[in-house]
Parts: structure tokens; C-alpha cells; sequence
């Protein structure tokens, strides 16, 4: 009860400040509870009185504002939520990309106290100099430091990233409110329940987790480093593993041109328009043949270094694709770029992401709307926010679960393809994206990729025939343990006894229900024995 009177005061504050902004918050048709409509009324006077409403704002930047001003929790929501279109609508979705993740910093003297309490010892021991902060975010700052190797003496220009402090319980706090609004609105709101709102609070709830642990950031920018080892054309920083810990992250200094800069890279000679090629085509071969990509390659975090290389930074929001999801993403792109609209459409019903109650013809038709406006027409034509809106509105037609993983994939992809644009205005992203899907397809999907399939399920097949002798051994001996309790009945000795309370005290209600399950069972395959 204390929690949902909490989270009422807290969402409550936050309705007023969007109110303040001129933003409806309520899902439209949502039947307001009594006592949230309540409050809202009995504060709204209060609200008028303490904060002026903000007005002369287009109505685009409303919403991202005033989640600006609620603070780094409700910054990282409106981040999130630009994902998920399917849930919120494109149009909202759109105005969330104006949300920047900008805080005040804070003090030297905290993040003094920050690295020391993470890396153990004095700042001085692990940095031979270490600046004001060059960066603050919703979930931490970047300051610019220096190091020097112990072996070799040599000094290097790093990144520390550090953690707010006690950033995780203010969102926590916050994820308890959001997760009591999303449960009010699958109650009061019919429509919301197909897009699964406690479920969109719960990868929230993941994402952030992830963000608030820097080690799983430093090991992401590993992972990808191993996946491009042997790319041309893109690279990450080096991670300092001896000065990172769960709150603080030591990286390599990347001296480079932010990809916004346009005069400055044409000055240092650089091609744009192979500079929007690369970035489009990377992140791609990303997805679809890693299937682990950057999922905010916005133009704040990328650079382009000394030798024409992207390079890109902020690792904390990260992309996992199943090879199955992949095949699904290839086989569509390859499907739209090659107008095989039944094809797209059939491995969606493979993939079982659209119910069999519906045909494949009919999503056939459905591409074929989102597939046939990309032809014969100029780059500057095409609408990927069109095309993102259409897809989601097909969704719901075709009664089709959200798929957090694509959409995630799909926001990425707007976003990439709006920074090439920005470096190459002619670039097309169906043009551009053809070769990596035809790739994709031909080593996955065509001789070369069925034989690898068949290579891996003989190894497969091989791995379980070698376990064979020692299952066998297995079944020998449970069939001698049956064999004993038919021959002398079940008999349960002190120990057994205790043993069996014990397993039984340990689990809970499906746990207890498992064992006596698996008991009955025992004692049904003795008298089956000795029936026999």
C-alpha cells in the first residue's frame, strides 16, 4: 500500500510538469482511475501556483523538455521509449528524438571520491592528471585524464567514465512508479495490454541495469572489437582494464572529428559520401552478421579519426540479434530491396511472428504497401519514419506481438540512416543495404551456409553419440536401483526421510509440488515392476 501511495506522489509530480509542458499523458480512449483523475485535479491548482506553465515551445519539443527537467531516470524512459514506436506511436516516437541526455555535472570532489572508492587507493596512483568533466549524461560524466604505463613509462590520453552518484537508487525509486503506471494502464486501458506496457518497464529495467554496471559496457566495446578485428573502415577504443570497474570506465581518448562537423572533416579530406556508405553498411553487417550492433550510433557518438576511420563511443545501449532473427531480418530486406513480396511475407509466418489464423497472401499484400513506394523513387522520397509508421500499424492489423529485439533494430537503423544522410544527402539505404542482405543470405542461406548447417549438426550428432556410453551407464544403474526396489519394495530409511524434508523445505510451492511428483512417480514405476 506504502509503495502505490509513493508511486502515486511521484507520478504525480511527474503529470504536473508535463501538464506544465502542454503534454496529454493519459493514452487516448484510457479511462482515468478515480484516484489518480482525483489528484490530478485537487494538484492542478497547487501546480499553477509553483510552476508556471512553459509557453512560446513548438509543440515537437514539449515532451522532451519536460522529461529533461524530471530528471536523468525519466530521461533514460523517453530515450527508451523513442525505441518503441509499436507502443507509443511513431508521432511521439519522433518527438522523443528531440530528448537530449544532458545534466549538470557533478562536482570534482565526487567524482574524486568515486574513482578512489572504485579503484581503491589515491586518484594520483592511477591517473597522472585528471580534468573537469567534458561530458554529463543522465547516467554519468566523462572526464579527460592521463596515464602513464608502469613497465614502458609510456603516457596516453584516456576517457573516465563515472558513474552519478547514487544513481541506482533514484532509479529504482522511479522503476517502482513506472512499473505501478504500466500496471494501471494494462487495467484501464484494453488496447495497451497486446503491447505489454509492465513488460516494457521490465526491459527498461534491464537496459538500465546494464548501463549502471560499466564493466558489461567495457566488455561489450571488447566483443565488438573481436567481431571487427578484420574490418576496414570502423574501430572502437581500447579499453583500460586495470582502471575500470562496476562505476568507473577507462578508455582510449579518441582525437577525432565529430561526424556533425562537415567542414572540418571536407578540410581534413575526407569523403563524405564514403563516410555515410561506411556508417550505413557497418552498422548493418553489424546486425546481420554479428548480431550485435551499437544501438545509438546518433551523431554525438561518432568520430572520425586521423586516418578516415569511424569511430564510435557510449556503449551502453547494445543490440543482440538470434541467428534466427537475423535470417528474418536478411530474408526481409533481401524480400523488399528484391520485390519478393510473398517470400518477405512467408518467413514472417515462419518465424511465427504473425498468428496462422491469417494468410500468407494477405501479409504478402500488406509488404507489398510497405515495399512498392521505395521503388523507382529518388533517396530524398523516401520516408523511413513513413515506412517505420506503416509497419507498426500492420502489426496490430495482423495481430502481431512486439518484438522489443527488431523494433530496438529498426529505431537503430533511422537513426544510422540519418546520419549517412547527413554525410551524403543522395545516399539510399535500400541501395546501400543490398549488398551486406545479399551477402548475408548467400553464405547463410545458400550452398556454402547449408553445408556449415550440416557441418554443425554432424558435429552435434557426434557430441551426443560420444555421450552415448555414458547415458547408457546411467540407465544401467537406474535400471538396478528399479530392479532392487522390486525386489524388496519401497522402503524410505530415517535419512531418506530427512534428505527428501530437507529438498522439500528448500523449494517453493511448484518446487514442493515437483518432488512429490517425481516420489509418486518412483513409487509408480516400482509396483509397474512388479506387476510385470
Amino acid at each position: 500500500m506504502a509503495g502505490a501511495v509513493l508511486s502515486s506522489l511521484r507520478l504525480m509530480r511527474a503529470g504536473i510538469v508535463l501538464a506544465q509542458h502542454g503534454v496529454r499523458f493519459w493514452p487516448q480512449g484510457m479511462r482515468v482511475p478515480f484516484a489518480l483523475h482525483l489528484a490530478r485535479v485537487v494538484t492542478l491548482p497547487i501546480s499553477l501556483i509553483t510552476w508556471p506553465f512553459r509557453i512560446g515551445k513548438p509543440r515537437n519539443r514539449r515532451i522532451s523538455d519536460a522529461l529533461a527537467s524530471l530528471g536523468p531516470s525519466y530521461i533514460k524512459l523517453g530515450q527508451f521509449l523513442a525505441t518503441r514506436a509499436d507502443v507509443i506511436g511513431s508521432d511521439l516516437a519522433n518527438d522523443l528524438s528531440f530528448l537530449q541526455d544532458k545534466m549538470p555535472p557533478f562536482s570534482m570532489g565526487e567524482a574524486r571520491q568515486a574513482v578512489e572508492e572504485a579503484l581503491h587507493g589515491k586518484l594520483e596512483d592511477h591517473y597522472i592528471a585528471f580534468g573537469p568533466p567534458v561530458a554529463a549524461a543522465s547516467i554519468a560524466q566523462v572526464h579527460k585524464a592521463r596515464t602513464r604505463h608502469r613497465q614502458t613509462g609510456a603516457e596516453t590520453d584516456v576517457a573516465v567514465k563515472i558513474l552519478r552518484p547514487g544513481i541506482e537508487r533514484r532509479f529504482k525509486a522511479d522503476l517502482d512508479s513506472y512499473y505501478f503506471a504500466a500496471s494501471m494502464a494494462e487495467r484501464f486501458h484494453v488496447p495497451s495490454r497486446r503491447l505489454k506496457p509492465v513488460a516494457v518497464v521490465d526491459n527498461l529495467k534491464r537496459t538500465t541495469d546494464l548501463e549502471m554496471d560499466l564493466r558489461l559496457e567495457a566488455a561489450a566495446i571488447s566483443e565488438m572489437a573481436d567481431n571487427i578485428a578484420d574490418d576496414d573502415g570502423f574501430r572502437v577504443p581500447t579499453v583500460d582494464w586495470q582502471r575500470t570497474s562496476k562505476r568507473v570506465l577507462t578508455l582510449e581518448w579518441i582525437d577525432g572529428i565529430p561526424v556533425s562537423d562537415k567542414e572540418r572533416l571536407l578540410a581534413a579530406g575526407h569523403d563524405l559520401d564514403q563516410l555515410g556508405l561506411t556508417i550505413l553498411r557497418t552498422f548493418l553487417r553489424h546486425a546481420m552478421r554479428d548480431g550485435f550492433f551499437h544501438a545509438d550510433m546518433h551523431q554525438g557518438n561518432l568520430f572520425i579519426d586521423k586516418d578516415g576511420n569511424v569511430v564510435a563511443v557510449d556503449f551502453g545501449i547494445m543490440g543482440r540479434l538470434s541467428h534466427i532473427e537475423r535470417k528474418f531480418l536478411a530474408e526481409i530486406l533481401h524480400g523488399l530491396i528484391t520485390r519478393d513480396f510473398r517470400r518477405a511475407a512467408a518467413i514472417h509466418f515462419e518465424a511465427g511472428y504473425v498468428p496462422p489464423h491469417h494468410t500468407i497472401e494477405t501479409f504478402a499484400q500488406a509488404m507489398r504497401a510497405i515495399g512498392e513506394p521505395i521503388h523507382g523513387r529518388t533517396a530524398e522520397e523516401i520516408s523511413m519514419a513513413d515506412l517505420l509508421g506503416q509497419l507498426f500499424a500492420y502489426t496490430e492489423l495482423f495481430d502481431m506481438e512486439t518484438r522489443p529485439e527488431l523494433i530496438l533494430l529498426q529505431k537503430s537503423m533511422v537513426i544510422v540512416e540519418g546520419v549517412a544522410r547527413s554525410l551524403n544527402p543522395n545516399l539510399n539505404m535500400w541501395t546501400a543495404a543490398e549488398p551486406v542482405a545479399r551477402e548475408w543470405v548467400e553464405q547463410n542461406l545458400g550452398v556454402g551456409g547449408q553445408l556449415r548447417n550440416a557441418g554443425a549438426g554432424a558435429a552435434d550428432l557426434g557430441r551426443a553419440l560420444a555421450d552415448v556410453p555414458r547415458l547408457a551407464l546411467k540407465a544401467q544403474t537406474t535400471m538396478s536401483a528399479i530392479e532392487e526396489i522390486a525386489s524388496n519394495g519401497v522402503k524410505l530409511n530415517d535419512k531418506a526421510v530427512q534428505n527428501f524434508a530437507h529438498a522439500q523445505a528448500k523449494t517453493g510451492r511448484w518446487g514442493r509440488a515437483a518432488l512429490w511428483v517425481a516420489a509418486a512417480a518412483l513409487v509408480v514405476i516400482a509396483y509397474a515392476s512388479l506387476m510385470g
